[in-house]
Protein backbone atom coordinates (compact mmCIF):
# COMPACT_ATOMS: atom_id res chain seq x y z
CA UNK A 1 0.00 0.00 0.00
CA UNK A 2 1.47 3.24 -0.79
CA UNK A 3 1.93 5.76 1.88
CA UNK A 4 2.36 9.90 1.88
CA UNK A 5 4.12 12.42 4.09
CA UNK A 6 2.71 15.86 4.34
CA UNK A 7 4.82 17.25 1.69
CA UNK A 8 4.91 14.08 -0.67
CA UNK A 9 2.04 11.47 -1.69
CA UNK A 10 0.24 8.86 -2.74
CA UNK A 11 -1.62 7.57 -5.80
CA UNK A 12 -0.05 8.98 -8.57
CA UNK A 13 3.32 10.57 -7.62
CA UNK A 14 4.66 13.53 -6.13
CA UNK A 15 3.77 16.05 -8.90
CA UNK A 16 -0.05 15.04 -9.17
CA UNK A 17 -0.60 15.36 -5.45
CA UNK A 18 1.32 18.78 -4.70
CA UNK A 19 -1.18 20.22 -7.42
CA UNK A 20 -4.47 18.64 -6.09
CA UNK A 21 -3.31 19.90 -2.78
CA UNK A 22 -2.28 23.30 -3.87
CA UNK A 23 -5.20 23.41 -6.24
CA UNK A 24 -8.27 22.46 -4.85
CA UNK A 25 -10.71 24.84 -5.53
CA UNK A 26 -9.98 25.37 -9.52
CA UNK A 27 -11.58 21.59 -9.55
CA UNK A 28 -14.56 22.48 -7.62
CA UNK A 29 -15.49 25.05 -9.88
CA UNK A 30 -15.05 22.38 -13.15
CA UNK A 31 -16.65 19.60 -11.24
CA UNK A 32 -19.78 21.70 -8.95
CA UNK A 33 -20.32 18.87 -6.39
CA UNK A 34 -23.27 17.95 -4.67
CA UNK A 35 -23.05 17.50 -0.81
CA UNK A 36 -25.00 15.73 1.98
CA UNK A 37 -24.86 14.61 5.57
CA UNK A 38 -26.06 11.06 6.65
CA UNK A 39 -27.91 11.48 10.28
CA UNK A 40 -24.84 9.79 11.89
CA UNK A 41 -22.67 12.45 10.51
CA UNK A 42 -21.17 11.20 7.72
CA UNK A 43 -20.45 13.83 5.38
CA UNK A 44 -20.79 12.69 1.82
CA UNK A 45 -19.31 14.58 -1.30
CA UNK A 46 -20.65 13.87 -5.35
CA UNK A 47 -19.16 14.86 -8.06
CA UNK A 48 -20.46 13.61 -11.60
CA UNK A 49 -17.99 12.77 -14.79
CA UNK A 50 -19.72 10.87 -17.15
CA UNK A 51 -16.83 10.49 -19.61
CA UNK A 52 -16.19 6.68 -18.54
CA UNK A 53 -18.69 4.26 -16.41
CA UNK A 54 -16.23 3.96 -14.07
CA UNK A 55 -16.37 5.64 -9.92
CA UNK A 56 -13.97 6.60 -7.48
CA UNK A 57 -14.80 5.75 -4.19
CA UNK A 58 -13.15 7.10 -1.57
CA UNK A 59 -13.39 7.21 1.95
CA UNK A 60 -11.08 9.92 4.57
CA UNK A 61 -11.02 9.74 8.43
CA UNK A 62 -10.10 12.75 10.16
CA UNK A 63 -7.14 12.08 11.83
CA UNK A 64 -3.61 11.20 10.65
CA UNK A 65 -0.31 11.26 12.47
CA UNK A 66 -0.01 14.03 13.83
CA UNK A 67 -3.50 13.32 16.34
CA UNK A 68 -1.42 10.46 18.14
CA UNK A 69 -0.53 11.01 21.55
CA UNK A 70 3.40 11.28 22.04
CA UNK A 71 5.30 8.48 22.50
CA UNK A 72 3.01 6.22 20.34
CA UNK A 73 4.48 7.29 16.96
CA UNK A 74 2.92 5.23 13.46
CA UNK A 75 -0.24 3.95 15.24
CA UNK A 76 -2.26 5.85 12.70
CA UNK A 77 -0.33 4.49 9.68
CA UNK A 78 0.24 0.75 11.07
CA UNK A 79 -3.88 0.50 11.43
CA UNK A 80 -4.02 2.36 7.69
CA UNK A 81 -2.28 -1.57 7.34
CA UNK A 82 -4.26 -3.28 9.19
CA UNK A 83 -7.20 -2.49 7.72
CA UNK A 84 -6.90 -4.68 5.33
CA UNK A 85 -6.63 -7.51 7.45
CA UNK A 86 -10.25 -8.90 7.95
CA UNK A 87 -13.44 -8.12 9.69
CA UNK A 88 -16.48 -10.29 11.46
CA UNK A 89 -16.95 -11.71 7.76
CA UNK A 90 -14.03 -11.02 5.85
CA UNK A 91 -10.73 -12.94 6.19
CA UNK A 92 -7.37 -11.00 5.75
CA UNK A 93 -6.99 -9.91 2.59
CA UNK A 94 -9.85 -10.81 0.90
CA UNK A 95 -11.14 -7.28 0.85
CA UNK A 96 -8.16 -6.46 -1.93
CA UNK A 97 -9.04 -10.07 -3.08
CA UNK A 98 -12.54 -9.05 -4.10
CA UNK A 99 -12.13 -5.38 -5.41
CA UNK A 100 -9.79 -7.00 -7.48
CA UNK A 101 -11.83 -10.03 -8.69
CA UNK A 102 -14.34 -7.27 -9.46
CA UNK A 103 -12.25 -5.44 -12.20
CA UNK A 104 -11.34 -2.46 -9.79
CA UNK A 105 -7.79 -1.88 -7.96
CA UNK A 106 -7.67 0.08 -4.42
CA UNK A 107 -5.52 1.10 -2.12
CA UNK A 108 -5.18 3.97 1.17
CA UNK A 109 -2.42 6.32 2.15
CA UNK A 110 -1.67 8.21 5.54
CA UNK A 111 -0.77 11.97 6.15
CA UNK A 112 -0.29 13.82 9.05
CA UNK A 113 -3.64 15.09 9.02
CA UNK A 114 -6.11 12.23 7.66
CA UNK A 115 -6.01 8.67 6.69
CA UNK A 116 -7.99 7.62 3.11
CA UNK A 117 -8.79 4.47 1.97
CA UNK A 118 -9.99 4.39 -2.19
CA UNK A 119 -10.98 2.11 -4.93
CA UNK A 120 -11.66 2.63 -8.61
CA UNK A 121 -13.68 0.44 -9.96
CA UNK A 122 -16.75 0.31 -12.67
CA UNK A 123 -20.04 2.13 -12.23
CA UNK A 124 -21.95 -1.02 -11.48
CA UNK A 125 -19.38 -2.37 -8.99
CA UNK A 126 -20.07 0.98 -7.03
CA UNK A 127 -21.88 -1.18 -4.23
CA UNK A 128 -19.94 -3.89 -3.99
CA UNK A 129 -17.10 -1.84 -2.76
CA UNK A 130 -19.13 0.56 -0.81
CA UNK A 131 -20.69 -2.40 1.17
CA UNK A 132 -17.18 -3.44 1.75
CA UNK A 133 -15.43 -0.25 3.16
CA UNK A 134 -18.40 0.66 5.09
CA UNK A 135 -17.67 -2.74 6.57
CA UNK A 136 -14.79 -2.33 7.70
CA UNK A 137 -15.61 0.93 9.06
CA UNK A 138 -17.37 -0.72 11.82
CA UNK A 139 -16.51 -4.52 12.10
CA UNK A 140 -12.78 -4.77 11.98
CA UNK A 141 -11.25 -7.93 13.69
CA UNK A 142 -7.70 -7.73 15.13
CA UNK A 143 -5.30 -10.32 16.76
CA UNK A 144 -1.99 -10.49 17.99
CA UNK A 145 -1.77 -13.60 15.11
CA UNK A 146 -1.98 -11.40 12.58
CA UNK A 147 -0.97 -7.70 13.92
CA UNK A 148 2.60 -9.16 14.59
CA UNK A 149 3.65 -10.05 11.18
CA UNK A 150 2.41 -6.59 9.40
CA UNK A 151 4.16 -4.86 12.44
CA UNK A 152 7.33 -6.72 10.80
CA UNK A 153 6.20 -5.60 7.06
CA UNK A 154 5.76 -1.71 8.19
CA UNK A 155 9.23 -1.85 10.05
CA UNK A 156 10.87 -3.20 6.93
CA UNK A 157 8.92 -0.83 4.69
CA UNK A 158 10.36 2.47 7.48
CA UNK A 159 14.41 0.51 6.41
CA UNK A 160 13.66 0.36 2.79
CA UNK A 161 11.77 3.61 2.41
CA UNK A 162 13.64 5.70 4.97
CA UNK A 163 16.55 4.27 6.43
CA UNK A 164 18.11 3.00 3.48
CA UNK A 165 17.89 6.28 1.59
CA UNK A 166 20.00 9.27 2.77
CA UNK A 167 18.02 12.30 0.95
CA UNK A 168 14.83 10.94 3.03
CA UNK A 169 16.64 10.71 6.30
CA UNK A 170 17.89 14.03 5.89
CA UNK A 171 14.25 15.50 4.93
CA UNK A 172 12.90 13.49 8.39
CA UNK A 173 15.99 14.79 10.52
CA UNK A 174 15.32 18.33 8.47
CA UNK A 175 11.29 18.02 9.25
CA UNK A 176 11.91 17.04 12.51
CA UNK A 177 13.97 20.18 13.23
CA UNK A 178 11.88 22.55 11.53
CA UNK A 179 8.80 21.70 14.46
CA UNK A 180 10.34 21.85 17.41
CA UNK A 181 7.14 20.69 19.41
CA UNK A 182 4.35 20.19 16.34
CA UNK A 183 3.66 16.43 15.69
CA UNK A 184 4.05 17.28 12.43
CA UNK A 185 8.04 16.68 13.30
CA UNK A 186 7.20 13.06 13.86
CA UNK A 187 7.34 11.03 10.85
CA UNK A 188 3.87 9.58 9.39
CA UNK A 189 5.46 6.32 9.49
CA UNK A 190 6.58 6.51 13.34
CA UNK A 191 9.93 6.51 15.12
CA UNK A 192 11.27 2.43 14.73
CA UNK A 193 11.47 2.29 18.39
CA UNK A 194 7.57 3.59 19.31
CA UNK A 195 6.90 1.17 16.30
CA UNK A 196 8.13 -1.83 18.30
CA UNK A 197 5.76 -1.39 21.09
CA UNK A 198 2.48 -1.41 18.32
CA UNK A 199 0.05 -4.24 19.96
CA UNK A 200 -3.51 -5.51 18.63
CA UNK A 201 -5.03 -3.99 21.69
CA UNK A 202 -3.40 -0.39 20.47
CA UNK A 203 -4.28 -0.49 17.41
CA UNK A 204 -7.96 -1.50 18.14
CA UNK A 205 -8.34 1.20 20.29
CA UNK A 206 -7.10 4.09 17.82
CA UNK A 207 -9.18 2.46 15.67
CA UNK A 208 -12.68 2.54 18.25
CA UNK A 209 -11.46 5.92 19.58
CA UNK A 210 -10.94 7.69 15.50
CA UNK A 211 -12.75 5.34 13.11
CA UNK A 212 -16.81 6.33 13.40
CA UNK A 213 -19.03 7.63 10.20
CA UNK A 214 -18.86 11.20 11.89
CA UNK A 215 -14.92 11.52 11.83
CA UNK A 216 -15.18 10.45 8.15
CA UNK A 217 -16.19 11.67 4.98
CA UNK A 218 -17.04 9.80 1.58
CA UNK A 219 -16.06 11.04 -1.72
CA UNK A 220 -17.51 9.65 -5.07
CA UNK A 221 -16.15 10.75 -7.93
CA UNK A 222 -17.42 9.66 -11.70
CA UNK A 223 -20.22 7.99 -13.44
CA UNK A 224 -22.59 8.77 -10.42
CA UNK A 225 -25.39 11.04 -9.60
CA UNK A 226 -26.29 12.46 -5.92
CA UNK A 227 -29.50 10.96 -6.22
CA UNK A 228 -28.29 7.38 -7.19
CA UNK A 229 -25.66 7.45 -4.10
CA UNK A 230 -27.59 8.71 -1.59
CA UNK A 231 -29.46 5.41 -0.64
CA UNK A 232 -26.62 3.44 -1.11
CA UNK A 233 -25.22 5.48 1.20
CA UNK A 234 -27.67 5.50 4.08
CA UNK A 235 -28.42 1.44 3.48
CA UNK A 236 -24.45 0.82 4.18
CA UNK A 237 -23.01 3.90 5.99
CA UNK A 238 -26.04 5.40 7.59
CA UNK A 239 -26.69 2.18 9.66
CA UNK A 240 -23.15 3.20 11.55
CA UNK A 241 -23.76 4.58 14.77
CA UNK A 242 -22.05 8.01 15.75
CA UNK A 243 -19.66 7.86 18.82
CA UNK A 244 -17.87 10.76 20.14
CA UNK A 245 -14.48 11.76 18.52
CA UNK A 246 -11.99 13.70 20.80
CA UNK A 247 -10.98 17.02 19.83
CA UNK A 248 -7.92 17.86 17.87
CA UNK A 249 -5.89 19.49 20.23
CA UNK A 250 -2.25 19.52 19.52
CA UNK A 251 0.79 20.86 20.79
CA UNK A 252 1.24 24.40 19.05
CA UNK A 253 5.01 25.15 17.51
CA UNK A 254 6.59 27.89 19.88
CA UNK A 255 8.34 30.83 18.75
CA UNK A 256 11.99 30.22 17.23
CA UNK A 257 14.75 32.64 17.51
CA UNK A 258 17.23 30.92 15.23
CA UNK A 259 17.94 29.96 12.08
CA UNK A 260 18.57 25.55 12.35
CA UNK A 261 21.18 23.57 9.88
CA UNK A 262 21.20 20.08 9.29
CA UNK A 263 23.89 18.56 7.54
CA UNK A 264 24.25 14.72 6.52
CA UNK A 265 27.20 12.96 5.42
CA UNK A 266 26.88 9.81 4.43
CA UNK A 267 28.86 7.41 1.81
CA UNK A 268 25.66 6.14 -0.15
CA UNK A 269 25.73 9.93 -1.64
CA UNK A 270 26.46 10.25 -4.75
CA UNK A 271 25.12 13.55 -5.53
CA UNK A 272 25.33 16.78 -3.28
CA UNK A 273 21.67 18.63 -2.67
CA UNK A 274 20.32 21.66 -0.66
CA UNK A 275 17.19 22.39 0.73
CA UNK A 276 15.49 25.07 2.89
CA UNK A 277 11.97 25.20 4.45
CA UNK A 278 10.57 27.72 6.00
CA UNK A 279 7.48 27.33 8.73
CA UNK A 280 4.62 29.08 7.11
CA UNK A 281 0.78 29.84 7.44
CA UNK A 282 -1.67 26.77 5.71
CA UNK A 283 -5.19 27.15 4.91
CA UNK A 284 -6.43 26.85 8.75
CA UNK A 285 -3.56 28.13 10.44
CA UNK A 286 -2.65 32.27 11.91
CA UNK A 287 -1.95 34.14 8.53
CA UNK A 288 -4.00 32.41 6.72
CA UNK A 289 -4.69 35.21 4.48
CA UNK A 290 -0.96 34.40 3.00
CA UNK A 291 -2.07 31.42 1.92
CA UNK A 292 -2.97 32.15 -1.70
CA UNK A 293 -0.42 34.49 -2.03
CA UNK A 294 2.31 31.79 -0.98
CA UNK A 295 0.61 29.76 -3.73
CA UNK A 296 1.12 32.63 -5.95
CA UNK A 297 5.07 32.73 -4.86
CA UNK A 298 5.58 29.24 -5.00
CA UNK A 299 4.68 29.07 -8.58
CA UNK A 300 6.84 32.40 -9.83
CA UNK A 301 9.84 30.86 -8.15
CA UNK A 302 9.66 27.08 -8.29
CA UNK A 303 7.03 26.73 -11.11
CA UNK A 304 9.00 24.76 -13.80
CA UNK A 305 11.71 25.56 -16.41
CA UNK A 306 10.57 29.15 -16.61
CA UNK A 307 10.77 30.32 -13.07
CA UNK A 308 12.82 32.71 -11.30
CA UNK A 309 14.86 30.04 -9.29
CA UNK A 310 15.70 27.42 -12.43
CA UNK A 311 16.15 30.90 -14.65
CA UNK A 312 18.67 32.24 -12.26
CA UNK A 313 20.55 29.32 -10.66
CA UNK A 314 20.32 26.16 -13.68
CA UNK A 315 20.36 28.43 -16.88
CA UNK A 316 22.29 31.95 -16.23
CA UNK A 317 24.22 31.54 -13.54
CA UNK A 318 25.23 27.62 -14.38
CA UNK A 319 25.43 26.71 -10.74
CA UNK A 320 22.67 23.69 -10.48
CA UNK A 321 21.17 21.17 -12.36
CA UNK A 322 17.49 21.57 -10.80
CA UNK A 323 16.48 24.16 -8.39
CA UNK A 324 12.51 25.06 -7.48
CA UNK A 325 10.23 25.41 -4.67
CA UNK A 326 7.15 24.71 -2.88
CA UNK A 327 4.09 25.18 -0.55
CA UNK A 328 1.51 23.09 1.03
CA UNK A 329 -1.32 24.87 2.10
CA UNK A 330 -3.47 22.07 3.25
CA UNK A 331 -3.15 21.28 7.09
CA UNK A 332 -4.55 21.76 9.56
CA UNK A 333 -1.44 23.58 11.60
CA UNK A 334 1.10 25.68 10.18
CA UNK A 335 3.17 24.18 7.32
CA UNK A 336 5.87 24.89 5.31
CA UNK A 337 7.43 26.96 2.57
CA UNK A 338 10.72 24.93 0.57
CA UNK A 339 13.53 26.12 -1.68
CA UNK A 340 15.68 23.51 -3.29
CA UNK A 341 18.79 23.00 -5.26
CA UNK A 342 20.73 20.39 -6.93
CA UNK A 343 24.47 21.75 -7.79
CA UNK A 344 26.28 21.04 -10.54
CA UNK A 345 29.53 18.66 -10.39
CA UNK A 346 32.31 21.11 -9.16
CA UNK A 347 29.59 23.04 -8.04
CA UNK A 348 29.90 23.81 -3.72
CA UNK A 349 27.32 23.98 -1.69
CA UNK A 350 27.96 27.04 0.08
CA UNK A 351 28.32 28.90 -3.24
CA UNK A 352 24.99 27.42 -4.35
CA UNK A 353 23.61 28.50 -1.38
CA UNK A 354 24.88 32.04 -1.32
CA UNK A 355 22.82 32.83 -4.73
CA UNK A 356 19.97 31.19 -3.98
CA UNK A 357 19.87 33.35 -0.79
CA UNK A 358 20.08 36.74 -3.20
CA UNK A 359 17.28 35.74 -4.83
CA UNK A 360 15.10 35.41 -1.56
CA UNK A 361 16.67 38.90 -0.57
CA UNK A 362 16.03 40.26 -3.90
CA UNK A 363 12.04 39.48 -3.57
CA UNK A 364 11.94 40.65 0.33
CA UNK A 365 13.66 43.26 -1.03
CA UNK A 366 11.95 44.11 -4.71
CA UNK A 367 8.92 42.16 -4.43
CA UNK A 368 7.71 39.98 -7.74
CA UNK A 369 6.57 42.05 -10.98
CA UNK A 370 2.70 42.38 -12.01
CA UNK A 371 3.56 40.21 -14.93
CA UNK A 372 5.06 37.45 -12.95
CA UNK A 373 1.96 37.75 -10.93
CA UNK A 374 -0.70 37.02 -13.88
CA UNK A 375 1.53 34.67 -15.61
CA UNK A 376 1.20 32.46 -12.63
CA UNK A 377 -2.07 32.63 -12.27
CA UNK A 378 -2.78 31.31 -15.23
CA UNK A 379 -0.02 28.99 -15.37
CA UNK A 380 -2.60 27.39 -11.54
CA UNK A 381 -5.39 28.27 -13.33
CA UNK A 382 -4.75 26.53 -16.64
CA UNK A 383 -3.04 23.41 -14.96
CA UNK A 384 -6.30 23.32 -12.83
CA UNK A 385 -8.76 22.99 -15.86
CA UNK A 386 -6.68 20.49 -16.92
CA UNK A 387 -6.54 18.12 -14.10
CA UNK A 388 -10.81 17.56 -14.33
CA UNK A 389 -9.97 14.83 -16.97
CA UNK A 390 -8.97 12.82 -14.07
CA UNK A 391 -12.08 10.88 -12.64
CA UNK A 392 -10.22 10.67 -8.99
CA UNK A 393 -8.72 13.83 -9.07
CA UNK A 394 -11.69 16.03 -7.59
CA UNK A 395 -12.44 12.82 -4.52
CA UNK A 396 -8.25 13.54 -3.71
CA UNK A 397 -9.52 17.48 -3.53
CA UNK A 398 -12.38 17.51 -1.73
CA UNK A 399 -11.20 15.02 0.85
CA UNK A 400 -8.19 16.46 1.67
CA UNK A 401 -9.70 19.85 2.16
CA UNK A 402 -12.93 18.43 4.02
CA UNK A 403 -10.80 16.66 6.19
CA UNK A 404 -8.92 19.35 7.60
CA UNK A 405 -11.67 21.52 8.28
CA UNK A 406 -12.32 23.62 5.11
CA UNK A 407 -15.84 23.80 3.53
CA UNK A 408 -16.94 22.97 0.02
CA UNK A 409 -17.79 26.87 -0.38
CA UNK A 410 -14.27 27.71 0.63
CA UNK A 411 -13.09 25.04 -2.02
CA UNK A 412 -15.15 26.33 -4.38
CA UNK A 413 -13.91 30.05 -4.01
CA UNK A 414 -10.49 29.37 -4.27
CA UNK A 415 -10.33 30.56 -8.31
CA UNK A 416 -11.54 34.19 -6.89
CA UNK A 417 -8.94 34.06 -4.44
CA UNK A 418 -6.32 32.94 -6.73
CA UNK A 419 -7.27 35.80 -9.24
CA UNK A 420 -7.40 38.45 -6.34
CA UNK A 421 -3.78 38.23 -5.64
CA UNK A 422 -1.90 41.11 -6.38
CA UNK A 423 1.98 41.66 -6.42
CA UNK A 424 1.98 43.69 -3.44
CA UNK A 425 0.24 41.17 -1.29
CA UNK A 426 3.00 38.77 -2.94
CA UNK A 427 5.42 40.63 -1.63
CA UNK A 428 3.79 41.05 1.71
CA UNK A 429 3.75 37.41 2.30
CA UNK A 430 7.31 36.79 1.28
CA UNK A 431 8.22 38.93 4.79
CA UNK A 432 5.73 36.69 6.78
CA UNK A 433 7.84 33.56 5.60
CA UNK A 434 10.99 34.62 4.24
CA UNK A 435 12.59 34.88 7.85
CA UNK A 436 15.96 33.26 8.71
CA UNK A 437 14.81 32.31 12.64
CA UNK A 438 12.17 30.32 11.20
CA UNK A 439 14.09 28.29 8.56
CA UNK A 440 15.74 24.72 8.69
CA UNK A 441 18.67 24.49 5.50
CA UNK A 442 19.71 20.64 5.00
CA UNK A 443 22.86 20.00 2.68
CA UNK A 444 23.35 16.66 1.82
CA UNK A 445 26.76 15.48 0.71
CA UNK A 446 28.68 12.49 0.14
CA UNK A 447 31.11 11.07 3.31
CA UNK A 448 34.34 11.75 3.21
CA UNK A 449 36.55 8.47 3.13
CA UNK A 450 39.64 8.01 5.84
CA UNK A 451 42.88 9.24 4.19
CA UNK A 452 40.94 11.61 1.56
CA UNK A 453 42.32 14.88 1.60
CA UNK A 454 39.40 17.50 3.03
CA UNK A 455 38.29 20.20 0.59
CA UNK A 456 38.30 23.75 1.51
CA UNK A 457 34.86 25.72 1.49
CA UNK A 458 33.80 28.81 1.89
CA UNK A 459 31.79 29.35 4.97
CA UNK A 460 27.95 28.75 5.01
CA UNK A 461 26.20 32.03 4.28
CA UNK A 462 23.43 31.37 7.22
CA UNK A 463 26.05 31.61 9.94
CA UNK A 464 24.77 28.28 11.77
CA UNK A 465 27.62 25.94 13.12
CA UNK A 466 27.48 22.21 11.88
CA UNK A 467 28.80 19.79 13.73
CA UNK A 468 32.17 17.63 13.07
CA UNK A 469 30.95 16.44 9.33
CA UNK A 470 31.54 12.46 10.69
CA UNK A 471 28.85 12.94 12.65
CA UNK A 472 25.56 11.41 10.95
CA UNK A 473 23.17 13.63 10.79
CA UNK A 474 24.56 16.79 12.33
CA UNK A 475 22.17 19.91 13.72
CA UNK A 476 22.80 22.72 15.22
CA UNK A 477 20.34 25.69 16.16
CA UNK A 478 18.02 25.79 18.53
CA UNK A 479 15.24 23.10 18.56
CA UNK A 480 17.64 20.74 17.67
CA UNK A 481 17.39 17.33 19.37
Amino acid sequence: MRRITRAAAAVTGLGLFVLLIAMPAAEAAVFNPDSFTLKNGLRVVVIENHRVPIVTHMVWYKVGAADERRGKSGIAHFLEHLMFKGTKTLKPGEFSRIVARNGGRGNAFTSSDYTAYFQSVAADRLETVMRLEADRMANLVLTEKVVRPELKVVIEERRMRTDNRPAALLREEATATLYANSPYGIPVIGWEREMRQMTAKRALAFYHRYYAPNNAILVVAGDITAARLKPLAEKYYGVIPARPIPPRLRPQEPAHHAPRRVVLRDERVGQPAWARRYLAPSYMSAGKENAFPLQVLSEILGGGTTSRLYRRLVVEQKLAVNAGAWYQPNSVDRTAFGLFATPRPGVDTARLETAMQAEIDKVLAEGVTAAEVETAKTRLSTAATYARDSVGTGAHIFGAALAIGRTVAEVEAWPDHIAAVTADQVKAAAAVVFQARNSVTSVLLPKRRVGTPARTTRPSPVGARSRAPDKVPAKTGAGAR
